[in-house]
């Protein structure tokens, strides 16, 4: 990943984007952070929050325990608003330490950023010298073996690993430039350490793992299944008549009762959520286990084979006949 020069191990994604944050803030010296509806960073308390408003209004803590202080300097966007991204930098640009975000959606289902948006962050971080952020603990490998910055082809100045970078094991990450990493203690001032961190036991699953997904079509592959089972179900889907859409990005899929495919939270709130549930149930009691919210994206790997989503299909095609 030529974006990252220089890397730290740690247990958790939570801890490798509450660490990049400290250490955007530490090397820009200022306090916002802008985050994204919809998008999911893990339980630290200043980005467990909800959207507040409009820019002048800040969000709100979206769990008990987390105090108003804690999120006073979090602001909350849209995700593939480019208008509120230009007011968020003139209103705020002198003291945003950095941007964070998903560069596939996948907490709010699977929702991809637009070309506009993607360049007009990467644009505004650079002028303004905040830290771009790709919080890659989902897309991490599991969208292609560059990650999804190479898809986007974007370069991130920190980027946060995790889940396929462990093997099954507790392991994540952050890096990024050496300019910025340099900051971290004991060369620099910021605070990170972990007694558990890049533990042997997890690092050898991990390298198992990373060595696995470089094998020969292993993501043409994977990619095979996707399109399979994303075009199958949109397939059966409209064949009853039903609002139904499906996306896929290499091991990440989608799918959505709405008659377009979603670029937002908002718009993916506008799906059918009873339709979903019990689509859901159907599914389940045929035997296959789907992510149980409408806002949660799905993967597929290296075993589901062909016959298996097959199997998939036919099934789906019994439950889509009952709603």
């Amino acid at each position: 990943m030529p974006s990252i020069e220089k890397f730290r191990l740690v247990s958790s994604g939570t801890e490798a984007v509450m660490s990049a944050i400290r250490l955007a803030r530490g090397y820009t010296n200022k306090k916002y952070i802008i985050k994204f509806n919809g998008c999911y960073h893990g339980h630290s308390d200043s980005l467990l929050i909800k959207a507040g408003s409009g820019l002048q209004t800040f969000g709100n803590p979206s769990s008990a325990g987390i105090p108003e202080e804690a999120v006073k300097h979090t602001l909350v966007l849209e995700y593939n608003d480019v208008t509120e991204l230009n007011e968020a930098f003139k209103l705020y640009a002198d003291n945003i330490a950095c941007v964070i975000l998903e560069p596939f959606a996948g907490n709010m289902n699977l929702v991809r950023p637009s070309n506009k948006f993607i360049q007009t962050l990467r644009s505004l971080c650079t002028r303004h010298n905040s830290v771009l952020i790709f919080d890659e603990v989902m897309t991490g490998f599991r969208v292609d073996l560059d990650c999804a910055q190479k898809l986007l082809n974007i370069k991130p100045d920190l980027t946060t690993l995790g889940k396929v970078i462990g093997g099954g094991m507790p392991l994540a990450g952050f890096g990024g430039k050496k300019e910025i990493m340099d900051c971290l203690a004991p060369i620099g001032t910021v605070y990170q350490a972990g007694t558990l961190s890049g533990n042997p036991i997890a690092v050898t699953a991990g390298l198992a793992n990373l060595q696995i997904i470089q094998q020969d079509s292993f993501y043409q592959n994977l990619i095979a299944r996707n399109k399979q089972l994303t075009d199958g179900l949109t397939q059966l889907a409209k064949a009853k008549g039903i609002a139904f859409n499906a996306d896929y990005v290499g091991g990440m899929f989608g799918f959505y009762f709405l008659d377009n495919i979603p670029d937002s939270f908002n718009a993916v709130k506008q799906a059918d959520q009873q339709v979903f549930n019990k689509f859901f149930h159907l599914m389940l009691d045929n035997g296959v286990f789907l992510a149980p919210s409408m806002f949660e994206a799905g993967f597929i790997c290296s075993t589901h084979t062909p016959e298996v989503i097959e199997q998939t299909l036919e099934i789906a095609k019994l439950s889509f006949a009952k709603l």
